[in-house]
């Protein structure tokens, strides 16, 4: 009986290895190694050589319309990895998370090697508010491995914290009435503003040039702003970077590290020359404290 059983376990393993070995064959790396390193099972498609995790978002409950949906019904994180050319691999991904999970989980990404490519919403009248991180990479398969299990850890070290998203940001309310003084913000910045009714807003042009061949510049929308209420120890920025695609992760990475919050990520125009993204922000803090940051991003940028 214990010779049987060795037997058996050994046929196995034997099939196990050999199963596991086709499949490396077959998309041309080991699979193995990324499900240990994040933890879960993954599911290969031999045709397009690649190897794909889910993570069915199934911890908040989510409505929309007033209907509960379902994570078949696209609310389901997902990653994917194929060998690359270059490198030795390429990961694209879109992760499913909360408001209060957002920028936790940006700011894991980018500090783990991940890019950060698009940041939107998918519904209209959802119940918590869904968004939608688009990730992606071109590197070791064992660094985005382990970035996507951190993004994964921080999600849930965030919901056992607060099983149901937070509803705001902390910190003090703003006062009623704003009295921002705009000498600073211009000083830092290094570019005039307009004052209005106790606010302050910045606005930095850009140029591109549209398929009809006419150019567009800041007053037909290419241009980055920053729009200050409150008062100077207690303030709130919200506004818009436009930034060429390979500036993009530079821009994230300073506005996290300074602690501005990112609420959007996507295109304004199509087929312009050269391509702008824009990423739209919101913090929360002392003037001078925000004004550098924003100061720190634009640095990272071709603004003149």
């Amino acid at each position: 009986m214990l010779l049987l059983r060795h037997t058996l376990a050994l046929f196995l393993l034997l099939t196990f290895t050999s199963l596991l070995q086709a499949q490396t064959r077959s998309i041309g790396f080991n699979t193995k190694i990324l499900e240990e390193a994040i933890g879960v099972k993954g599911v290969a498609n031999t045709e397009e050589r690649v190897f794909k995790f889910t993570f069915p978002r199934t911890d908040v409950l989510v409505t929309v319309d007033g209907w509960t949906m379902k994570p078949f019904m696209g609310l389901t994180s997902w990653v994917a990895f194929r060998k690359g050319v270059e490198k030795e691999s390429m990961v694209m991904g879109d992760l499913v998370l909360f408001e209060d999970e957002v920028n936790p989980i940006m700011s894991v990404a980018l500090d783990n090697g991940l890019s950060v490519t698009a940041l939107h919403n998918h519904f209209f009248y959802d119940n918590p508010k869904v968004y939608f991180m688009h990730i992606g990479g071109d590197g070791a398969f064992q660094t985005f491995a382990t970035a996507v299990k951190k993004t994964q850890d921080k999600i849930k070290e965030i919901r056992a914290a607060h099983p149901e998203p937070v509803r705001g940001f902390p910190g003090p309310p703003l006062p009623a009435e704003s009295s921002i003084d705009g000498q600073e913000i211009e000083k830092i910045l290094g570019h005039s503003g307009q004052a209005n009714s106790g606010m302050y807003k910045v606005v930095i042009g850009r140029r591109t040039t549209m398929p009809c061949g006419c150019d567009a510049a800041k007053e037909m929308g290419v241009n980055s702003w920053a729009a200050f209420a409150g008062s100077q120890e207690n303030a709130f920025v919200d506004g818009d970077f436009s930034v060429l695609e390979s500036e993009l992760q530079d821009v994230l990475k300073a506005l996290r590290s300074g602690g501005i919050n990112i609420v959007a990520i996507h295109h304004h125009m199509t087929d312009e020359k050269p391509r702008y993204l824009f990423l739209h922000y919101w913090g929360k803090g002392p003037v001078t404290q925000l004004t550098k940051v924003l100061r720190s991003a634009l640095d990272k940028t071709k603004h003149e």
